[in-house]
């Protein structure tokens, strides 16, 4: 009786194993490529919203800005069109130049000038206006499958039941969460900040990228989120206001709307609540709606 040589199978065996360890590597190095980038790609969802950004069809209006504007969620906003490329911990300036350097651009930017003394992450930048070197282009199926593993995780939750609880959260009193022990540490913080040096050198890029924007047919305001009464005395603030209308003093760069400041709350003096993000977005969009 004649032998089967395993010979065959040993080589499929081997042709197998080598294959899921080079897709091992693969998925290691890209990761390991990922963690290397500033904190700010990895946390608070930043990397799942950008790559639906530059994979998706272009919104009709995005937010940029840092955490302050990151509390302003999709969701809260009845237009369908509508993203949020705000990075918390981030700078507005990272999220305003990836707009700015994809081929097509949304037909309005909404642009957070309350933190501008975060310098524009570079790294993050050219990751997601095309400019990858070759292995990032060879990983590129790696991260796509990682990208689309994270979003289909992410499910949003049932529209109407989602839309029921917004209702029902601002038909509630504001809170009575106490964070005055938050909200001191804030204060004192944002007073030890100098952020002249930074704010200038980023209102400069801000307005060369509006000007790149609006050549292309976009159009960009510039927006303040509420702080609480207390931060927004602080001497950082105040700096960064001043120097933001400074640059830029024509109103009309500016998309100004109504604050109810007795309903708004802050879990720290500086983050809105939920509630109260919800009654800011809903007065952007009414704003936005006048324009």
């Amino acid at each position: 009786m004649q032998q089967t040589s395993p010979l065959p199978w040993l080589i499929r065996c081997a042709a197998t194993a080598a294959a899921l360890l080079l897709a091992c590597g693969l998925a290691t190095a890209w990761i390991g490529a990922a963690l290397q980038q500033p904190a700010v790609t990895t946390r608070d969802g930043s990397l799942i919203t950008l790559n639906r950004y530059v994979s998706e069809p272009v919104p009709d209006v995005v937010l940029v800005g840092s955490s302050v504007t990151w509390r302003l969620k999709e969701e809260y906003f009845s237009r369908p069109h509508l993203r949020n490329l705000a990075l918390a911990g981030g700078s507005p300036v990272t999220g305003l130049a990836i707009i700015a350097k994809q081929p097509r651009l949304p037909k309005i930017v909404l642009i957070e000038t309350n933190v501008l003394s975060r310098a524009v992450d570079e790294p993050l930048v050219e990751r997601f206006s095309g400019g990858e070197r070759t292995g990032a282009v060879f990983l590129r199926p790696v991260r796509t499958a990682i990208a689309a593993l994270e979003t289909w995780s992410h499910t949003p939750p049932d529209a109407a039941k989602a839309r029921a609880e917004r209702e029902d959260l601002l038909r509630q009193p504001p809170s009575a969460f106490d964070n005055h022990i938050y909200l001191e540490r804030a204060v004192g913080e944002m007073n030890a900040e100098e952020p002249s040096a930074q704010a200038r050198a980023n209102t400069t890029l801000i307005k060369q990228l509006i000007g790149e924007i609006e050549r292309r047919g976009g159009r960009a305001y510039l927006i303040a989120v509420p702080f609480s009464p207390e931060i927004e005395k602080t001497s950082s603030v105040t700096a960064t206001r001043t120097i933001a209308q400074e640059a830029f003093p024509d109103h009309t760069a500016w998309l100004t709307f109504d604050e109810p400041l007795p309903e708004l709350r802050w879990a720290d003096g500086v983050h809105l609540d939920e509630r109260s993000a919800l009654i800011v977005a809903r007065a952007i969009e009414k704003a936005l709606a006048g324009r």
